[in-house]
């Protein structure tokens, strides 16, 4: 059995490095500056990126968004710090600048004390150095082989296929249950509670249930209502009236 185990770990890690190359006719460039990013940014605040590697495509296949991986802000330091849980080298700490190239949407909390927003990025940060869920590489592999026909509403039971080891990690699945610790709702599922009448009143409550952090994947935070999405270059002063077109493009004297 712990030969099987050896043998599963080394193919999944072979796997994950073939899976985390880049596919170059898939990049999509940045929208805003790297200095505008970087001063907007905020700890506690999710950064989605659009992943360029054959990963993020089946990542992107499965949940039908842009966004294939979810990071969270840890450090307003020089040089911010986002935690992440990477394919290869499982949750870990990387600098900002990573992701500086790469088309990225910043996801913000609302209404979070800095005492819930220490305590949030505490509960994620005592996750450093688990692992990534090699099941999971395994089950989204099948994806890039070939792709079969799952109906949108049920792709989002896929990628609840992990080995629900708690060591065992998902980027977006890490984030959710770190905002689910504080009881900040993502997309909590809707419930009703039993109609009650009375003489005054003739109605039925809604509830919400928190949904198991392994069905959450990076597009969540994204059409969240309970998060707000913030556009950097709009954040450090845009000024339509001082923007430089391009006047030698066909339609403008």
């Amino acid at each position: 059995m712990h030969l099987l185990t050896q043998s599963r770990e080394y193919l999944g890690r072979k796997l994950a490095s073939y899976l985390s190359q880049p596919v170059i006719d898939n990049v999509h460039i940045t929208t805003c500056k790297p200095e505008s990013l970087a001063n907007t940014l905020q700890k506690g605040d999710i950064l989605l990126v659009e992943g360029v590697s054959r990963f993020s495509s089946a990542i992107k296949y499965i949940t039908q968004s842009t966004w294939s991986h979810a990071t969270l802000c840890v450090s307003k330091n020089e040089g911010q710090e986002l935690l992440e849980a990477d394919v290869l080298d499982g949750v870990r700490i990387v600098p900002l600048s990573d992701y500086w190239q790469l088309h990225t949407r910043i996801c913000r909390p609302i209404g979070l004390s800095p005492s819930e927003i220490d305590e949030l990025v505490g509960f994620a940060l005592s996750s450093l150095g688990h692992q990534y869920d090699l099941k999971h590489i395994f089950d989204l592999a099948r994806f890039l082989i070939r792709t079969p026909p799952v109906p949108i509403r049920m792709r989002r039971r896929l990628l609840s296929l992990g080995s629900g080891d708690p060591t065992r990690a998902i980027c977006s699945s890490l984030i959710a249950k770190s905002f689910q610790s504080i009881r900040y709702p993502i997309l909590p599922e809707k419930g009703v509670l039993p109609k009650e009448s009375t003489a005054q009143s003739n109605y039925q409550k809604e509830c919400f249930h928190i949904r198991h952090h392994s069905l959450f994947a990076p597009r969540d935070f994204d059409i969240s209502p309970y998060f707000q999405i913030i556009k950097p270059t709009l954040e450090q002063g845009f000024d339509p009236h001082k923007f430089s077109w391009n006047c030698s493009l066909d339609g403008f004297k």
